[in-house]
């Protein structure tokens, strides 16, 4: 007994004379929000007239409404251990519709718009870590090593740090008002381990470990920031070029010969400003991606290579003129020609997740995440990530008081390239239009930290969601309303 109070008395003065090495200052912040929604039809399709004179009907599609309150918790901790030296964490908790039946699918997916998160629905539903890395500002440099939000520079527009988050390593240094950085992302990972869900009794890969060892996707990144600054406007411009190295489809095929092992390399250049001049704000990004979408490996016979020519464009202008401000917004995202089959031209440049212009048209959050898509005919659909569009908006907004905030906005767009029915590869849509919205929305600040949102989104449907239209689709007009309530700490 007296050793056991002898080691408990030596380990007591041990944490008493090192306390000072575990002493850290914690950060906290995070915003709650509890919502509802009521969207007036949960598929845009109204029908469709089959058969020829009087053997002619009109064929009705049921498109029931939606209403529900939802709410998400997401609360970021920063442990910061020296003035220099921080550890950063976030995570979302009690992520779930009112009542609403709980899930266990994944929210986030590379390749689709369902994303919220690095954990799965269920895990959000409940709690969730998206973020930790380490910040450490060294005297020649920052480094940042961890897991965070992924592809994000410039501007909002494709931007997706809301959405997707990657195990990184970033290094920047900053002279005057130059700042160069550089990065790494391991988006992918096929490597043999206890967890790896690539089954070493799988004959066909236990014979081929050599391509096993190469079916990860990296992402390299290299580019610089300079901030400036003149009588007449103030501001930054940048430029980022990234190579995404996707070797996940290497290997073999389904049915054990080498018929679908490719590689898809894409280099992207992304330069972009912002300014302020007077009472003007402006920014504008430009993204060009090329490489190959598919460069099949030697042995692979009767295959063509495919390459990648794609086009982003955003420009968007504010002026504030005391209580009252007008801007616009322009946005150009290439699409795929459905008649070059050895390029893609659209399809992988998007408007990303953060950017959400409109209530209902290309809103990742409100209706991609927790309504869903809302469908049209041949696969279309009116929400989600903004791609292979023409996109205008015009808006004005007013703050008769501190407290109020009021934007009423008109939004048109329409597609780049006419896409081809995915069910019948030779039908080609003939109508490009997605529509055009018009949304309202006020903002009372309740306290500096506690504000509510009411607003509402009417969307005059475009042909496009009529699908191919071989039987004179008919589609429905649609409206939302909404109401947010939002404290932030």
């Amino acid at each position: 007994m007296k050793r056991f109070w002898l080691v408990l008395l030596s380990l007591g003065l041990v944490m008493a004379f090192s306390v000072s090495a575990f002493a850290v200052d914690v950060k906290v912040s995070g915003e709650y929000y509890a919502a509802g929604l009521y969207l007036n039809k949960t598929d845009l399709q109204s029908g469709e007239i089959r058969g020829s004179g009087d053997g002619a009907r009109v064929v009705d599609y049921d498109s029931p409404s939606t209403a529900f309150f939802y709410q998400r918790l997401r609360v970021g901790t920063d442990f910061i251990v020296t003035p220099c030296l921080k550890l950063v964490t976030r995570f979302d908790a009690m992520e779930r519709i009112w009542g609403g039946a709980r899930s266990n699918t994944w929210a986030v997916n590379q390749d689709g718009y369902l994303s919220e998160s690095a954990g799965t629905q269920a895990e959000n539903e409940n709690i969730a870590f998206d973020i930790v890395y380490i910040d450490y500002a060294s005297p020649i440099g920052t480094f940042k090593v961890g897991y965070m939000p992924d592809y994000t520079f410039g501007t909002v527009f494709g931007d997706n740090g809301s959405a997707l988050y990657d195990g990184q390593i970033w290094y920047s240094y900053t002279t005057g008002p130059f700042t160069i950085m550089a990065g790494y992302a391991k988006i992918t990972d096929n490597s043999f381990s206890a967890v790896s869900t690539n089954s070493m009794s799988n004959p066909y890969l236990s014979n081929y470990l050599s391509q096993k060892t190469d079916r990860d996707k990296d992402s390299y990144r290299l580019g610089g920031v300079y901030n400036f600054k003149t009588s007449q406007a103030v501001g930054e411009t940048g430029i980022l070029f990234v190579f995404d190295r996707d070797a996940t489809n290497r290997g073999r095929g389904a049915d054990g010969m080498f018929d679908s092992s490719y590689r898809t390399n894409i280099y992207e250049l992304d330069p972009y400003v912002k300014a302020k001049i007077g009472p003007v704000a402006l920014q504008a990004e430009l993204m060009y991606y090329f490489g190959d979408a598919a460069k099949y490996e030697g042995y692979v016979t009767d295959a063509s290579n495919v390459s990648i020519s794609a086009l982003s464009v955003f420009v968007d202008a504010t002026a504030n003129f005391g209580m009252f401000n007008v801007g616009g917004t322009f946005a150009y995202l290439s699409g795929d020609d459905p008649g070059t089959h050895d390029k893609v031209e659209g399809g992988i440049n998007t408007g990303g997740y953060d950017w959400n212009p409109c209530l209902i048209m290309f809103n990742t959050e409100t209706l991609g995440y927790w309504v869903g898509p809302i469908m049209g005919k041949s696969q279309s659909q009116v929400d989600g990530l903004m791609s292979n569009a023409w996109f205008f908006q015009g808006r004005a907004g007013v703050k008769p008081t501190p407290q109020w905030d009021v934007m009423l906005s008109l939004s048109y767009a329409m597609v780049d390239k006419k896409p081809v029915d995915p069910n019948h590869s030779d039908r080609t849509f003939p109508n490009g239009t997605y529509g055009t919205e018009v949304d309202l929305t006020g903002t009372y600040k309740i306290t500096n930290n506690l504000s509510y949102m009411l607003g509402g989104g009417y969307l005059f449907t475009g042909d496009y969601f009529k699908g191919d239209d071989r039987h004179s689709n008919e589609v429905n007009n649609d409206f939302m309303l909404i109401n947010k309530l939002t404290l932030s700490f």
